[in-house]
């Protein structure tokens, strides 16, 4: 079957309660489930000016959209139970590092607390019975070797957002074995690698920080031997379609935990990405080391995750080389920079992707 109509046939009508719609990964996210006719309702704070979601006005394409904070307890309570949805996808998050060292205790009431919330909802509305929650490739606990970390491998950090992100997951396992149990509710986690895309505009996120840097013609980079498992956004949105349609479908699922990283192709560093993308757009940056001293704002040096679970019980896999990724993300910019229809760009990109899939 095509995996459009597949989808469509799954999604179509379906109610999706989705919290961070308007960060960059819930904007993409939220394009898909559009092209498949779901219902969506979106609670996440206000899309900053600079926006994937701006970009593409996407607040009309929402059954609802509400712009608070997931640490609101009261406003979630209410929103979840007014819409009924058959179907919880936690994404809203402080999703990044540097940050974390600046306001490490609202990154942990965001990132722990705020699952804390999502999870203490369900639990006493009883009706919701399949919650996908978004943490990160970052949950591990990570020594700085090259090994490719597995869903059963230790959690826990040493900073602050690593630790805030594993402690959304024991939170999860903790509900999961002492309230769902008995209720068949399914609390899925699911962990990606460092996703790219058109559209992000996150501050310390290298690829928003190269487009940016083209006004002045230089970069800084300030970990340029770091290896991370770069993927193009649109890998780890469909891993998380095809749990849904499992879950809508009511299915088994084998696992409570599940990776999403690309290819070993794709485990490159920093240095090596930037260099790619720069070459794509004509070599019109300089490349330059930053020196960091702060032993505090460094991260790991080494990242990689195994994704052999999600290929063999999900039949998962990535369909975005390196090469791909930054194609699809110079091309989105491209097409920003001359002021056509992003939308549409990016729904045809999207499509594009998904033609490439045959069989589900």
């Amino acid at each position: 079957m095509n995996i459009m109509k597949d989808f469509k046939k799954i999604f179509k009508n379906k109610r999706i309660f989705l919290t961070g719609h308007t960060g960059f990964k819930g904007a993409w996210f939220s394009i898909i489930l559009n092209i498949f006719e779901a219902k969506i309702y979106g609670f996440s704070l206000k899309p900053k000016k600079n926006s994937l979601f701006n970009d593409c006005s996407l607040e009309k394409f929402f059954f609802r959209s509400v712009y608070a904070d997931i640490r609101d307890y009261k406003k979630l309570y209410i929103s979840i139970k007014k819409f009924r949805p058959q179907v919880l996808v936690h994404m809203a998050a402080q999703p990044l590092v540097r940050l974390a060292y600046k306001n490490p205790r609202e990154t942990f009431e965001i990132n722990s607390v705020g699952t804390l919330n999502v999870l203490e909802i369900v639990k006493k509305l009883k009706f919701i019975k399949n919650i996908l929650i978004i943490t990160s490739d970052k949950v591990y606990e990570n020594r700085n070797k090259p090994v490719e970390f597995i869903e059963t491998d230790k959690l826990g950090s040493f900073d602050p957002y690593s630790n805030s992100k594993a402690s959304a997951e024991l939170i999860t396992t903790a509900y999961r074995e002492s309230f769902f149990k008995n209720s068949k509710i399914n609390a899925i986690t699911v962990r990606a690698g460092n996703v790219i895309g058109g559209g992000d505009y996150a501050e310390d996120r290298i690829i928003p920080d190269f487009f940016r840097a083209l006004k002045k013609k230089n970069l800084y980079l300030r970990q340029p031997k770091a290896i991370r498992p770069w993927q193009h956004v649109f890998d780890p949105l469909y891993g998380y379609l095809i749990l849904l349609k499992k879950m809508l479908k009511k299915e088994k699922i084998k696992s409570n935990e599940y990776n999403f990283g690309p290819n070993k192709s794709n485990f490159i560093n920093v240095l090596s990405l930037i260099t790619k993308i720069n070459q794509k757009i004509g070599n019109r940056i300089k490349i330059n080391i930053k020196k960091n001293k702060k032993k505090e704002n460094m991260e790991n040096t080494v990242l990689m995750l195994n994704s052999s679970r999600s290929r063999r019980e999900l039949n998962w896999k990535t369909y975005c080389s390196i090469n791909q990724s930054l194609n699809l993300i110079s091309e989105w910019y491209k097409n920003k920079k001359k002021k056509g229809n992003i939308y549409n760009f990016s729904k045809n990109q999207i499509k594009e992707y998904f033609s490439s899939i045959k069989t589900l």
